[in-house]
C-alpha cells in the first residue's frame, strides 16, 4: 500500500494509528477492535495488537510452544494406537485413559491447525479475522475450547471414580462408564454449541482463535472453574480420607479381620478396623498413583490458563471502556514516530508479562507428553517390537514350562492353594501380594492378603481335606493283664472302605459341618473386576 493510501486511511490520526472511519463494519471481529477517541477522530491500534504491546520474540514464543503441541500429539497418537492394536495386557488400557487422551488432542489441534495453515490474523488493518470470515479461526478455536471442555470433564470423572472407590468403597461398572461417556463428551459438545452461538471466537492472542469477551464469562469461563473447583475438592477430600485413614491405623492393635472370602467392596467401612482400611486404600493407591498425579497436572493447567487469559481479557475490556488507562502508552507511541521498542515499559502494566504467556503455553502443550509418562508404560514398547517381530517371521524362543510350575502373575491375579500329592500340606502359590510378605507369614496355609489382616487357617482335628491313612488297631495279648477278656475277632485281611478314600486331594472336599468348613481358594481381588481398577489391571468398555 502506498504512503498515500496510508495516510488517506490514518485520516488525521497520529502513526501508528488509524482512523475508524476509514474502514467498513461488514467483515471481521468488530468488537475486537482497540480504539480510543482523540478529539473528533476515533483512532485505533493496528492489527494484531499483540505486535505492538510486546516485543519482537513474541511470535518466537508462540511458535515454539506450538511445535511442544506437535510433541505432544505425537505422544497421544502413540498412547491411542497402542491401546487400539495392541492386547490389553500390554497396555492396561481404560476408557477413562482413552477419553481424557482424545480431549488432549483436540486441544493440541487447535494450536496444530494455525502452525500448518498460517492464516491471516487481520480481516484490514484495524479489524482481526473471527470465525465467519477464517475458516481457520473457526476450526482453531472450536478444538481448543471443545478441548478444554473435554479435559475439564474427564479430569473431574476420574477424580470422582477414585473417590468412589477409595472413600465409599464403590465398584465402579458398566453404569459409571455410560454416565461418563454421557457426561464427558455430552457436555463439552453442548457447552461448544453455546459459546460458539453466543461468544464466538476470533484472533486476539497468537496465531490461535480464543473465545471473544461478549458472554464468555456465563457461557465457559464459570462453567468451566465450577467443575475445576469440584475436581479439586473431590480429589483433597480423597487426599484427607486417606491421611486420616493412615493416622487412624498407626493407634490401631487389632489383628481381626473382615474375614477373608471378600470378593469385593461389599462391607461397611463400619466393619472394618483402621488397620484393615488404611490396608485397602493402600492397595487402591499403588494401582492408581499414575491416574492421581495426572487429574493433579492437567487440573492446573488448565486453571492457570483460564486465570491468566480472564485476566487478560479483562485488561483489554477495561482499556476498551476507559482509554484513559491507556494515554501514556498511547503518547509514547506517538512521541517515538511508532517505535514500539521505545514504549515496552508503558505496555508492559496493561498486559500479561511475555514470560507467563509462554508458560501457560507451553504447560498447556505439555499435556500430551504427561499422559506418555504418567499412562504409558514399558511393556507397550516390547509389545511394539514383539508384533513388528511376528510380522516379520521371527518368533521369539519359548521356553518349555511344565504346567504345574507355570505361574502367570500378571493374567491371573488369583492365587490357589495347591495340596501337595506327597505329604497332604498346602503349598501356597505366591502372588505379588503374598510374595512381599516375610518368610515367616509365607509358611504354612496362607490366603494372600487383598483387603487386610486375614486370619491364618486353623485345620480341623477331624478335617478330611487331605488323605491319611487308617489307623490299625493292634491286641497284645502278652501284655501283663490278668484279667480275662472276651478274644477279639481277627483283623480284616482287607482295608475297610472310608469316606475319604474317594476324594480328591487337590479339590475342596465338603465334609464338615457349615461353620467348620474352610476353603482353599483365594478370593478373587476386586481390582479385576470391570470398571474398578482404572490405572492397574484395567478393562476397556468401548
Amino acid at each position: 500500500m502506498s504512503n498515500i493510501s496510508i495516510s488517506a486511511l490514518r485520516g488525521g490520526c497520529p502513526a501508528p494509528f488509524f482512523n475508524e472511519l476509514s474502514f467498513p463494519t461488514d467483515g471481521g471481529h468488530i468488537e475486537g477492535r482497540l480504539c480510543s477517541p482523540l478529539g473528533p477522530l476515533s483512532c485505533c491500534v493496528p492489527c494484531p495488537m499483540t505486535d505492538w504491546a510486546y516485543p519482537d520474540n513474541f511470535t518466537t514464543a508462540t511458535q515454539a510452544a506450538d511445535w511442544v503441541n506437535v510433541v505432544g500429539m505425537i505422544c497421544c497418537g502413540f498412547l491411542l494406537l497402542s491401546w487400539i492394536v495392541l492386547p490389553v495386557e500390554k497396555t492396561h488400557r481404560h476408557y477413562l485413559s482413552i477419553s481424557l487422551t482424545c480431549a488432549v488432542v483436540l486441544m493440541n489441534l487447535g494450536f496444530i491447525v494455525p502452525l500448518a495453515a498460517k492464516p491471516e490474523q487481520c480481516f484490514n488493518e484495524i479489524t482481526p479475522h473471527g470465525m465467519d470470515t477464517s475458516s481457520v479461526c473457526a476450526a482453531s478455536g472450536a478444538f481448543l475450547l471443545a478441548g478444554g471442555w473435554a479435559g475439564i470433564m474427564w479430569i473431574f470423572l476420574r477424580a470422582l471414580s477414585l473417590h468412589l472407590q477409595i472413600c465409599w468403597q464403590l465398584v465402579v461398572g458398566r453404569n459409571y462408564m455410560w454416565f461418563s461417556q454421557a457426561l464427558g463428551w455430552g457436555i463439552p459438545i453442548v457447552g461448544l454449541v453455546i459459546l460458539l452461538v453466543f461468544s464466538g471466537v476470533s484472533f486476539r492472542f497468537g496465531a490461535t482463535c480464543h473465545i471473544n469477551h461478549e458472554n464468555s464469562l456465563a457461557d465457559f469461563w464459570i462453567p468451566l472453574l465450577v467443575f475445576a473447583g469440584l475436581t479439586v475438592i473431590i480429589q483433597f477430600a480423597t487426599f484427607g480420607y486417606c491421611i486420616k485413614v493412615y493416622l487412624a491405623s498407626l493407634s490401631d492393635n487389632s489383628a481381626t479381620t473382615e474375614g477373608s472370602g471378600m470378593p469385593s467392596y461389599s462391607n461397611s467401612i463400619r466393619t472394618m478396623t483402621p488397620r484393615q482400611a488404611y490396608r485397602r486404600v493402600r492397595r487402591v493407591i499403588q494401582l492408581q498413583w499414575r491416574g492421581i498425579v495426572i487429574v493433579l497436572v492437567i487440573i492446573a493447567d488448565v486453571i492457570f490458563f483460564a486465570v491468566v487469559f480472564v485476566f487478560m481479557d479483562n485488561t483489554v475490556q477495561a482499556i476498551k471502556d476507559d482509554p484513559q488507562k491507556a494515554l501514556v502508552w498511547a503518547a509514547c507511541l506517538v512521541a517515538a514516530g511508532g517505535d514500539k521498542n521505545k514504549c515496552l515499559d508503558q505496555a508492559s502494566v496493561l498486559v500479561v508479562n511475555l514470560p507467563t504467556v509462554t508458560a501457560v503455553l507451553v504447560l498447556l502443550a505439555m499435556n500430551g507428553i504427561w499422559l506418555l509418562v504418567l499412562l504409558g508404560r514399558w511393556s507397550m514398547f516390547t509389545g511394539w517390537l514383539d508384533l513388528f517381530g511376528e510380522l516379520v517371521g521371527r518368533h521369539p524362543k519359548k521356553e518349555f514350562v511344565s504346567v504345574d510350575a507355570r505361574m502367570d502373575i500378571k493374567q491371573d491375579p488369583r492365587s490357589y492353594e495347591m495340596l501337595s500329592r506327597d505329604s497332604g500340606k498346602a503349598d501356597t502359590v505366591l502372588t505379588p501380594i503374598s510374595a512381599t510378605l516375610s518368610p515367616t507369614a509365607r509358611s504354612g496355609r496362607q490366603t494372600p492378603d487383598y483387603f487386610g489382616q486375614t486370619a491364618r487357617y486353623q485345620p480341623h482335628q477331624r478335617s478330611f481335606s487331605s488323605p491319611r491313612p487308617p489307623q490299625q488297631l493292634h491286641w497284645d495279648a502278652m501284655q501283663g493283664y490278668e484279667q480275662d477278656y472276651p478274644q477279639q475277632p481277627p483283623m480284616p485281611t482287607s482295608r475297610p472302605q472310608h469316606d475319604y478314600e474317594h476324594m480328591n486331594p487337590l479339590g475342596m472336599n465338603r465334609i464338615e459341618k457349615e461353620d467348620e468348613i474352610q476353603y482353599t481358594t483365594a478370593p478373587r481381588s476386586q481390582y479385576t473386576q470391570p470398571g474398578a481398577a482404572d490405572y492397574g489391571r484395567d478393562h476397556v468398555f468401548i
